[in-house]
């Protein structure tokens, strides 16, 4: 048997199609210049825009929050004009907004171009994994999905290559180059997106019927599934990416006493074997309940926060290799989770309301990138740094009962052990 057969079976490759391909060629694009400036924001502006730390981070978090609230209106929008319709605004509005972020050097300048990249960016994976949807045969998305978190993270990473080799604090002009290529970036995936217009437009007879033409989020709100699902969500992502993002880095400089450099090690653990791992995953877990895979996720990162917080007793070298293994363990767990939550959510929804499933599911990562720094800084303002891994691990753990708990609550179907017509 091929290797291209034992990873991706031949069944997913007959509907790899041009438009899914193209699609993925966007969502690589896109991650990309997303990587080129994913840990430069308080950098920039503290070092190059010389405003202080204070205003950088409070800005990020109101970023953040300007995020959050533009996902439940673009999830709307993506249900009465199609997910293209507004995927091409987004990034061309989001393209001026890099621009202005390049060249923004007053205060005033420097929050409207914040709050600008946020507005047109917030809301973005909702309306692309909608888009998706169209794209792919129902028996197929959760392939279909594992294999477009691979692409992420791999442009990601190569995002994070090219801005290593650009970016020099000595030369602040360099910053400049990298915003305007990255908007450059998003003007091209614009044009990209274009081709994909035929498949991008609102569901027309679902608009006509008038049994679903008035349906909107009340109904999205009192599917009890979703709801359940979001809530297991967002303890698990507390548990998981949420507090990686906001104090991995703190805990190995300021209680493991690591150099800084030791942090870009570990993360590189973690990309390659996303990128390694995905595709023998997503064979892994095919025909398995979903709800069990993703409990298994949330174990994983419990493991993860369990081996970070013995690494304090270990000595340096034997700390740094357990962390990097740890990272790989964690990644483990994403490739399992990353697939199986949209798939879940765009097999509850209805077409006529898919964007707002979309937009409702993606709020679970804002929600837990709004608490687990909140969680975070209080254990490290008041001296429990050291005892911080143990809680998030908790928190992975609640998120692993709660998908338990939602196994009861979906069908055979629906958990993914029973196959999808494939007319379906």
């Amino acid at each position: 048997m091929k290797l291209s057969d034992t990873l991706v079976p031949a069944d997913f490759r007959a509907v790899l199609s041009k438009p899914l391909k193209r699609f993925y060629l966007c969502t690589t694009l896109s991650c990309v210049g997303y990587g080129l400036t994913i840990s430069l924001f308080v950098v920039y502006l503290h070092d190059v825009r010389h405003v202080s730390v204070t205003f950088a981070t409070l800005l990020l978090a109101a970023a953040a929050v300007a995020g959050l609230a533009v996902s439940p209106l673009v999830g709307t929008l993506v249900d009465r004009f199609g997910p293209v319709t507004i995927i091409v605004p987004m990034f061309l509005g989001e393209a001026g907004s890099l621009v202005l972020w390049a060249y923004a050097s007053h205060k005033g300048q420097i929050i409207l171009a914040a709050l600008l990249i946020a507005f047109f960016g917030g809301g973005g994976w909702g309306p692309g994994s909608t888009l998706m949807s169209r794209l792919v045969p129902m028996e197929h998305r959760q392939r279909a999905f594992g294999i477009n978190f691979m692409l992420v993270n791999l442009g990601i990473g190569f995002g994070g290559l090219i801005s290593a080799t650009i970016v020099d604090l000595h030369h602040p002009f360099t910053f400049t180059v990298l915003y305007l290529f990255n908007a450059g970036m998003s003007t091209c995936i614009t044009m990209l997106y274009l081709t994909l217009w035929s498949y991008g437009h609102r569901v027309k007879e679902e608009h006509e019927d008038p049994k679903t033409r008035d349906e909107g989020w009340r109904e999205v709100l009192h599917d009890r599934r979703l709801m359940y699902f979001i809530a297991a969500s967002i303890v698990m992502m507390i548990g998981g990416y949420g507090s990686q993002e906001a104090g991995l880095s703190l805990f190995v400089v300021n209680n493991l006493h690591m150099s800084v450099h030791v942090i870009g090690v570990i993360f590189f653990f973690n990309t390659s074997t996303i990128v390694g791992a995905q595709l023998y995953i997503l064979n892994r877990i095919q025909g398995h309940s979903r709800a069990r895979v993703m409990a298994v996720a949330g174990v994983l990162w419990s493991v993860f926060w369990l081996i970070l917080f013995f690494s304090l007793h270990l000595p340096a070298v034997l700390a740094i290799i357990s962390m990097c293994a740890a990272m790989a363990i964690f990644a483990v767990g994403e490739t399992m989770m990353s697939p199986i939550g949209p798939a879940l959510v765009n097999q509850l929804a209805p077409e006529h309301l898919r964007g707002r499933y979309n937009a409702a599911s993606g709020l679970t990562y804002a929600l837990a990138g709004t608490l687990a720094p909140a969680i975070t800084a209080f254990f490290f303002s008041v001296n429990w740094g050291d005892y911080w891994p143990l809680c998030v691990g908790s928190a992975s753990l609640c998120g692993s009962f709660l998908m338990l708990r939602l196994r009861r609550r979906l069908n055979a179907r629906e958990d993914g052990t029973e196959p999808v017509p494939e007319d379906a």
